[in-house]
C-alpha cells in the first residue's frame, strides 16, 4: 500500500460514504426507470395510432364492404354514376407498378452501393453518396411533374422502338404493345424506381461499408474478383439488412401517390400492355376524393385506403418473417 492511500476507520465517514453510494444508485435507478417507461409509452402510442388508423378505415369503409362484399376486391367496374365500385383495377395497378419499380431499382441500387463501397476512389465516395441522399429528399410531386413534363414526352419517342422490338417477342410481346403516349404503367414504374433507388442504395451502401475488411481481404488474397467478393462474401454477410432495405423501398413504392397520379394515366380499366394507362389505389383516391358526393362513393374510396393499408402491412409482415428466418439460419450455421 502506498503512503498516499489512507484507509479511514471513522464510523461517521464510513456511513457518509455509504450514504453517497446509495444515493447515487437510487438516482441511476430512477433515471433508468423513467427512461424505460418513457420509451414504452412512445412505443405504445405508435402502436395505438396504427390500430386507430385501421379501425377508422374499417368504420368509414364498412358501407362499401358491406354493400359489395368480396366482389369489391374482384370487380373491375368503377362507375360513380351507377354507384358500382370495384377495386380490382387499382389493386393490380398498385402491384404491377411497384413490381416494375423493384425490378429496376434493386439491381441499380446494388450496383451503386457496390461501386461506392468497393470500386469508387475514396475522394469520389462523398460526392456520390451526397447526391444519392439528395435524391431521397426531393418531394414526390417534383418527381411527378418531372415525369409528366420531361420524362414522359421523351419516353413516348422510345415507345415505337419498344413496340417494334420488345413487342415482337413471343409471349412477352403483349406487355410492350400499345400507342406511344408516354404515360402509362411502365412510365409510372420507371419513375417509382428512380424515387426508391436512393433509399435502397443508401442502406446497401451502409451495410456494405461495415463488412469486416478481413473477410474481403481474405477473399481477394485467394484470387477472387470483385464480383465474387460481392456475391460470396458481402451479400451473405449483409443479406438481412439488404432484404430489409429492399422491402423498405417496396413499402415506399406501394404507397406513393402524387408522382404516380401525374404519370400513370388514371384510366379505370385493365390492359395487358404496360404501355397503356392504368391507375393505382393511391392515385384514384387523390383524384376522386374531392368528387365523392355520395356516402357510398366516399366509403368506397376509404375502403380502397384500407386495402392499401392491408397490402402494405402484409408486405412488411412478410419482410419481418423473412428476416427472422434469415437470422435463424445464420445462427444455426454459427452453432
Amino acid at each position: 500500500m502506498s503512503g498516499s492511500e489512507v484507509v479511514t476507520t471513522d464510523p461517521v465517514e464510513l456511513r457518509a460514504a455509504s450514504g453517497q453510494e446509495s444515493v447515487g444508485k437510487t438516482t441511476v435507478f430512477s433515471a433508468d426507470f423513467l427512461f424505460r417507461k418513457l420509451t414504452g409509452f412512445v412505443a405504445f402510442v405508435v402502436a395505438a395510432t396504427l390500430v386507430a388508423i385501421m379501425i377508422s378505415l374499417v368504420i368509414e369503409g364498412w358501407q362499401a364492404l358491406h354493400t359489395f362484399g368480396w366482389k369489391f376486391l374482384i370487380t373491375s367496374t368503377w362507375d360513380p354514376v351507377t354507384n358500382e365500385y370495384g377495386a380490382l383495377v387499382f389493386i393490380i395497378g398498385t402491384l404491377v407498378s411497384s413490381l416494375i419499380a423493384m425490378v429496376i431499382a434493386v439491381p441499380v441500387s446494388f450496383g451503386i452501393a457496390l461501386f461506392i463501397s468497393e470500386l469508387s476512389p475514396r475522394w469520389l465516395r462523398g460526392p456520390i453518396s451526397a447526391v444519392i441522399e439528395l435524391l431521397a429528399a426531393i418531394p414526390s410531386i417534383i418527381y411527378g411533374m418531372w415525369g409528366l413534363l420531361v420524362f414522359a414526352p421523351r419516353f413516348g419517342q422510345i415507345e415505337p422502338w419498344i413496340n417494334d422490338h420488345l413487342g415482337a417477342i413471343p409471349g412477352l410481346g403483349v406487355l410492350f404493345q400499345g400507342p406511344p403516349m408516354g404515360i402509362g404503367m411502365l412510365t409510372a414504374g420507371i419513375v417509382l424506381a428512380i424515387m426508391i433507388i436512393p433509399f435502397i442504395a443508401s442502406i446497401m451502401r451502409d451495410v456494405f461499408m461495415i463488412t469486416p475488411p478481413s473477410l474481403k481481404e481474405s477473399a481477394y488474397a485467394l484470387g477472387s474478383t470483385t464480383w465474387e467478393v460481392a456475391r460470396y462474401v458481402i451479400l451473405p454477410f449483409t443479406r438481412t439488412a439488404v432484404t430489409g432495405g429492399i422491402f423498405l423501398g417496396l413499402g415506399r413504392a406501394l404507397g406513393e401517390t402524387m408522382a404516380v397520379t401525374f404519370i400513370i394515366g388514371n384510366a379505370n380499366n385493365l390492359s395487358a400492355s404496360l404501355l397503356m394507362p392504368g391507375s393505382s389505389i393511391a392515385s384514384v383516391i387523390a383524384n376522386e376524393f374531392t368528387e365523392a358526393t355520395t356516402d357510398l362513393y366516399k366509403s368506397s374510396l376509404l375502403a380502397l385506403g384500407l386495402i392499401l393499408f392491408v397490402i402494405t402491412f402484409i408486405v412488411l409482415a412478410l419482410a419481418k418473417l423473412l428476416l427472422l428466418r434469415l437470422e435463424t439460419s445464420v445462427e444455426g450455421r454459427k452453432s
